[in-house]
């Protein structure tokens, strides 16, 4: 159902079970790796409402939340380097780490899978990143309210068409397609760019 890949090396499909919902990829040669990319490997969804929360453990140093998968987000590229830092270990795996053996300079290190409800790993997710969830709160971003974003875009086109009259736009303008057609590149160019970002700061 998973994989796994460290970039220059094979793909690992070598799975191991430690129960139903719960199962571990050994990563050899853990202190040469920077990023690891797990993924579904498309042959068994999750149940409808499930996903997995997915584990990084550094021997001694117990098993550290990276992230998750669904069925919306089957792929995720994580950053190992410099997040070896110590955390509560992840009960269902503790059995797993006392059989894992390496000298230090050949470091053996688990990446842990957790197959949980939805409702269960959203807040894990955004304890992980709470200065994200934090923002969101307080300040929903314009694309949450389409009415909104569409003020912003009539009142973004309103000013650039303005911006070429040489002064305020009156209902007797007569505006030529041509300079709708730039407005409508320069816009999408910004939006591919920066996001929506800028709407808002054009106050």
């Amino acid at each position: 159902m998973f994989g796994c890949c460290v970039a220059g090396r094979l793909l690992q499909t070598n799975l191991q079970q430690v129960d139903e919902t719960h199962a571990l990829f050994e990563l050899p040669n853990a202190s040469s790796i920077n990023h690891v990319c797990v993924f579904l490997l498309g042959t068994v969804p999750f149940p409808e409402g499930y996903g997995a929360t997915v584990h990084f453990n550094w021997p001694g140093k117990g098993f550290q939340l990276l992230g998750m998968l669904s069925n919306e987000k089957p792929s995720a590229i994580f950053r190992l380097r410099g997040t070896f830092s110590s955390s509560t270990s992840y009960a269902a795996f503790d059995a797993m780490e006392t059989q894992t053996t390496s000298s230090p300079s050949d470091v053996t290190a688990m990446l842990g899978i957790s197959i949980e409800p939805l409702q269960q790993i959203q807040p894990q997710i955004d304890a992980l990143h709470p200065s994200v969830t934090a923002l969101a709160v307080a300040k929903p971003s314009i694309t949450q309210n389409p009415s909104l974003l569409a003020e912003k875009i009539v009142k973004h086109l309103f000013n650039f068409v303005s911006s070429y009259s040489g002064g305020p736009a009156s209902s007797q303008t007569v505006v030529p397609l041509s300079l709708i057609t730039k407005w409508y590149e320069n816009f999408a160019t910004k939006i591919k760019t920066t996001g929506t970002g800028f709407l808002e700061r054009e106050e």
